[in-house]
């Protein structure tokens, strides 16, 4: 569908491709299944994916990992899909459908990585290997493709920073974390407060639940009352969508001040176009969906994973899990060209519609 160009994005296909032997001493989360072994290219593979209110789900993820599915098994797999739409208890339904339905192994973004827990356990009862995809299930998975997601903090938390400038020793942030159920949120708070902490004050923070932006909104709104408007110099937001709400908040109250996000999403770049969010982390999502691909139709087919898994996790449940982790960049007015434009995510027209061209002129975007 689309290929990544830079070479950030380069290095993290050399990562999903290197060879290691983790998965070999991954104690439990062994990549051979009796039950699997003997399949070829006819394979069944349960795709689910979190929710449809973030953009990348849809738009990227979902084709990324059926075409790359396909190109991997000449075009026999039957790739079978469900979107949770951000409900845990529909997805578990889902999980056990799968189940029934007999797949030959799952790709699964889980809504609450605790809750699934259980329904993983179902698959792995049932023989049917359960790939972790961009959030660390717990239970018995086989295998975790994500980001770095601690790194994601650091590099919104430097970013943020960077933006302060001296202002971070005069004023307060607010930090926008995403929701509890989601062991990335925690990850990137993680990096974020290992960044900020000793260098700004946090006057109000927030875990916001389901992500959801007008959560955030409303949280904003708290923070901007408790805190003064005329103390906040900036707000760490975990992602795009979040962002959005927030900066419909501050412009409320008449604040202008840098704001963070992550995903890179078609609204987030033209708020950075327009100079409204300051920065967004690029995540290249071919890598990390291919490396979801390659390591399902290997553990599918009874593969070993020594030549997709360069790394090992550790998730609360499940030691030593075969892993692929994809470096990320740091989105900012400076190189929209040489990112998500260069990589084909998004055209010029795209972004620099008639709302938003005297901006795009602006900083040189054509």
């Amino acid at each position: 569908m689309r290929r990544t160009a830079i070479a950030v994005a380069a290095g993290a296909l050399a990562v999903s491709l290197a060879a290691c032997g983790s998965a070999a001493e991954s104690g439990d989360n062994s990549s051979d299944s009796g039950d699997s072994a003997a399949k070829g290219d006819d394979i069944k593979v349960g795709l689910l994916l979190p929710e449809n209110q973030t953009a990348r789900y849809e738009k990227f993820d979902k084709p990324l990992i059926e075409k790359k599915i396909k190109e991997l098994t000449n075009n026999k797999a039957e790739v079978v899909y469900a979107n949770a739409k951000q409900d845990a208890s529909q997805q578990n339904q889902q999980v056990d459908t799968m189940v029934t339905n007999k797949v030959d192994v799952l790709i699964l973004d889980a809504v609450d990585a605790k809750a699934i827990a259980g329904s993983v356990k179902k698959a792995k009862d049932a023989g049917i290997p359960v790939v972790a995809y961009d959030r660390l299930a717990e239970g018995p998975i086989d295998a975790y493709t994500s980001f770095d997601n601690v790194t994601v903090g650091k590099t919104q938390g430097e970013a943020l920073l960077e933006a302060l400038g001296d202002k971070a020793e005069d004023g307060q942030i607010v930090m926008m974390n995403g929701s509890s159920t989601d062991p990335n949120a925690a990850l990137f708070k993680e990096g974020a407060h290992s960044v900020l902490d000793g260098k700004v004050k946090v006057g109000r923070e927030y875990d916001t639940k389901e992500w959801k932006p007008e959560n955030a909104n409303a949280n904003m709104e708290g923070a901007i009352s408790a805190i003064g408007k005329d103390k906040i110099v900036g707000v760490y937001s975990a992602n795009d969508g979040m962002a959005g709400g927030i900066i419909t908040a501050l412009k409320a109250a008449g604040i202008d001040v840098p704001v963070t996000g992550q995903d890179a999403e078609l609204a987030g770049v033209q708020r950075i176009v327009t100079g409204e969010q300051y920065m967004s982390v690029y995540k290249p999502y071919a890598p990390e969906a291919e490396a979801a691909a390659e390591m399902a139709v290997a553990l599918a087919q009874g593969k070993s994973l020594d030549s997709v898994a360069k790394d090992s996790v550790d998730s609360p449940t499940t030691k030593g899990v075969p892993s692929v982790l994809v470096p990320v960049v740091s989105l900012t007015q400076e190189n929209i060209n040489d990112t998500v434009i260069k990589d084909g995510v998004y055209t010029v027209e795209e972004i620099c519609t008639a709302k938003y061209k005297a901006a795009c002129d602006k900083i040189g975007l054509k």
